[in-house]
């Protein structure tokens, strides 16, 4: 295994890190929860000081996810706008308008790219042997609770204790969301770009949670870029959710499926509306209860992590960081499992009416759709689901129109 940096070697101060050469399309595939927004944000706000020393931003946006959700042939977010594949061409042909120079495209939804051809015809579609794929890893004990409250932020319904048990104890570890081992086996990630970019043009960076600078002095040495000029964009609505707070979305998520109501409503309203206004406004003081893994889900994640160390370093990539850490079993404080003595986590009333604001706020901006009248029926001959969701789609409308 070829180590470039530690928690105490700088690979752009230090001079460790070369520069990939000029003219590459680095291509940062995530996964998700390894530091991808952060790096975007960083990345998206330099785009011009970046073009002052030759490196291309291409997308026109901080995360271009449409277009690779639809390059990876992956379905929106619950509720939202289904991705064409002219969303692909287009960031594609941004990617061509930077000729020669050396580019940089990132989303971790290019992860969730299928077996077989897909990533063929992403690698040959951006440039062929131009590519060079960059791939983030953290212990998947520090990923597992914000991946599962991002889950639940698109609908789950299941509780942290239930899903853990699914994702670490019930074969075949795909209920009730496939796509986490998918992108979370990061050895089987690796290997899948490398067979097909080769493995001399993969670069695996594990990130170091003590090291806030790390990854972003990574990319600065691998794009070339002078040490400083990437720096971290504070982004509340990127801020993992508590576990009251997710508690309650999970909660609502029951009660929005027992309704069955659509899931344009759930995108808009709940998590466009609800979700983000209530991460813009509130920020987790002291007292907020974190989501935290009980001590035998955090082994079972470090024995999957060792078994991931160790292929990854059978596939001859390059590895950035220490691999020790994949496999580690020490958490910090706020992620240590909660004593028994703990209250139960209650939402506080001002997030509930932050909360309740955006869902209102969101409902009264979005334009009005006109939908089919309904045949007439009394009260008494619709049932009490039907009612609420008769009800709902009611309100949505008037404050649509206001």
């Amino acid at each position: 295994m070829e180590t470039d940096c530690t928690r105490d070697e700088s690979p752009a101060g230090g001079g460790v890190l070369t520069p990939l050469p000029a003219g590459t399309r680095l291509l940062h595939i995530g996964p998700h929860k390894t530091g991808t927004t952060s790096i975007q944000g960083a990345l998206f706000a330099a785009k011009d000081e970046m073009a002052r020393h030759g490196v291309a931003w291409p997308a026109t946006t901080r995360h271009p996810m449409e277009a690779v959700l639809a390059a990876c042939a992956r379905t929106a977010m619950m509720g939202d706008t289904t991705p064409t594949e002219r969303h692909w061409e287009r960031l594609l042909e941004q990617v061509r308008a930077t000729g020669r120079r050396t580019s940089v495209i990132s989303s971790e939804f290019f992860a969730d790219a299928p077996e077989g051809d897909t990533i063929g015809r992403i690698v040959e579609q951006l440039g062929g042997d131009r590519v060079h794929v960059l791939v983030t890893l953290r212990p998947l004990a520090r990923i597992m609770p914000s991946q599962w409250q991002q889950y639940v932020q698109n609908g789950l319904r299941m509780g942290y204790g239930d899903w853990l048990e699914h994702m670490l104890r019930k074969p075949p570890y795909e209920k009730p969301n496939p796509s986490f081992w998918h992108r979370h086996r990061h050895d089987r990630l690796v290997e899948r770009w490398a067979r097909v970019v080769g493995p001399e043009r993969v670069t695996v960076v594990v990130v170091d949670d003590r090291d806030r600078e790390g990854l972003t002095r990574t990319f600065e040495a691998l794009l070339g870029l002078p040490t400083g000029l990437l720096e971290p964009v504070p982004d509340a609505a990127n801020r993992s959710l508590t576990l009251a707070e997710t508690e309650m979305l999970r909660n609502l998520n029951k009660e929005f499926r027992a309704n069955e109501l659509p899931a344009e409503l759930y995108s808009q309203l709940v998590r466009n509306g609800a979700v983000m206004h209530m991460k813009n406004t509130c920020t987790p003081g002291f007292g907020d209860v974190k989501i935290r893994t009980p001590q035998w889900a955090v082994e079972a994640a470090a024995e999957i992590g060792a078994e991931i160390a160790e292929r990854i370093e059978g596939t001859g990539v390059r590895v950035i960081g220490d691999m020790r850490l994949l496999s580690a079993v020490q958490l910090s404080a706020a992620q240590q499992p909660a004593p028994r003595s703990d209250p139960d986590p209650r939402i506080a009333p001002e997030v509930a009416a932050h909360a309740l604001y955006g869902a209102l706020a969101a409902a009264a901006a979005a334009p009005p759709r006109h939908t089919a009248a309904a045949k007439s029926r009394t009260v008494h001959q619709t049932s009490s689901k039907e009612l609420v969701r008769v009800l709902g789609h009611r309100c949505l409308k008037r404050l649509r129109l206001r």
